[in-house]
């Protein structure tokens, strides 16, 4: 029992200090930066819909325009990125598929909040005590049908995610292929569009939570947590252990096939 603990012991310290080595730091000064930048335009882009249309939320040409802003930001953030995360959803996928450590993905955490928060609180300011908008669902939905949208919502971004960083797919990382970034911000960008009148099409915990933070309304603040959490978990669990596990059989390997039968393009 004794030995267990104390291996238990060592290999949690030995993943707190691969979290902060140099290099580590840097991610998450670069997370921290494509954050800010994300939701600066993310966020930015609504102020901007409302500042020239009275009735943004009901004029569609203002859902096109948001849903194109944050395509292109977040395809910008992650190219531009070392972690390319940008959400601590994402984050939280890509953990419990056992791709990051847990004390990694903490300082992710603080350093995409910390990022959100610093972006709103800039426009805040910039813009001379603007109302920051925040995310809302729809007069006639519930807490749990909304929680369960940003939930699949998040699975999908999540999910699109996972394939972007395949290297069976041609991506080692998420920035280091042009296209990755790419057709993440398209899902996004889809989400919003399909999803923007009825709960803001967030899928992100860090967003809502900086500008609900700098508007000072929390309301159904947990919607967006928990739906895109449980979405972003189910996604990594199912990608790497269902759909595209990493474990193939030699004769497999050698047809450049994965366990389903398909072509993952090496």
């Amino acid at each position: 029992m004794a030995s267990m603990t104390t291996t238990t012991t060592t290999t949690l310290t030995d993943r707190f200090a691969h979290s902060v080595t140099p290099s580590a730091l840097r991610s998450y000064l670069a997370e921290f930066i494509s954050t800010f930048l994300f939701v600066f335009v993310a966020i930015g882009s609504t102020m901007s819909s409302r500042k020239l249309i009275a009735d943004a939320t009901s004029d569609p040409s203002c859902l096109v325009a948001i849903a194109i802003a944050n395509a292109f930001a977040l395809s910008s953030a992650v190219y531009i990125s070392a972690g390319g995360h940008v959400n601590p959803a994402v984050t939280f996928g890509l953990a419990v598929g056992g791709h990051i450590s847990i004390p990694t993905a903490i300082f992710y955490w603080i350093m995409q909040l910390a990022g959100s928060v610093t972006a709103c609180l800039l426009l805040r300011v910039a813009t001379a005590g603007h109302v920051i908008p925040t995310h809302a669902i729809a007069v006639e939905m519930t807490g749990f049908g909304a929680s369960v949208l940003e939930g699949v919502l998040t699975f999908a971004l999540v999910y699109t995610v996972y394939a972007a960083g395949d290297p069976r797919k041609g991506g080692s990382s998420l920035g280091g292929q042009a296209i990755g970034p790419i057709v993440i911000g398209f899902i996004a960008g889809g989400n919003v569009l399909a999803a923007g009148p009825f709960t803001g099409g967030s899928m992100n915990p860090a967003c809502t939570f900086g500008s609900a933070l700098i508007s000072g309304s929390f309301k159904n603040q947990a919607v967006y947590w928990v739906g895109p959490l449980i979405g972003a978990g189910i996604a990594g669990l199912l990608y790497d252990n269902v759909v595209f596990p990493p474990q193939q059989s030699a004769a497999d390997s050698s047809r450049g096939v994965d366990g389903l039968g398909v072509s993952v393009g090496f």
